[in-house]
C-alpha cells in the first residue's frame, strides 16, 4: 500500500471512529431502562422492550468497529506491510479494509 492509499485509510479511519463516539453515547441512552412505575402502556412498554434490544445490538457492534478502527489505524503507522494479504502478499482491496479493518487477508486467501 502506497503513502497515498494509506493517507486515504487513515482519514476514513479517523472519519469513522469520530462519527462512532458521536453514536455510541447516543445508543447508550436508548439502552437504559424504563422504570416500572412510569406509565407508559403495556403496548409501549413492550414496544420500548424491542427498541432497546435494537439498540443494545447497535451499541455491541459499534464498540466493536470503534476497537477495530483503532487499532487498524496504529497497524497503519506501525507495519510496513499494512494492507498487504500476509499469505500471497498481494494488495488488500480499500474496499474490504474499510469494511474489515481488521482484516490481514484478502479476499482470495480469506476464502
Amino acid at each position: 500500500m502506497n503513502d497515498r492509499d494509506k493517507a486515504a485509510f487513515k482519514r476514513f479511519a479517523q472519519d469513522e471512529i469520530e462519527e462512532l463516539k458521536a453514536e455510541i453515547p447516543r445508543l447508550e441512552e436508548l439502552v437504559k431502562p424504563v422504570a416500572p412505575d412510569n406509565a407508559i402502556g403495556r403496548i409501549s412498554r413492550m414496544d420500548n422492550i424491542v427498541n432497546q434490544s435494537v439498540a443494545e445490538a447497535q451499541l455491541s457492534k459499534a464498540r466493536v468497529r470503534l476497537v477495530r478502527l483503532t487499532e487498524a489505524l496504529k497497524r497503519v503507522d506501525e507495519d510496513e506491510d499494512f494492507g498487504l494479504c500476509e499469505d500471497c502478499g498481494d494488495p488488500i482491496p480499500m474496499a474490504r479494509l474499510k469494511a474489515m479493518p481488521e482484516t490481514v487477508l484478502c479476499v482470495h486467501c480469506a476464502e
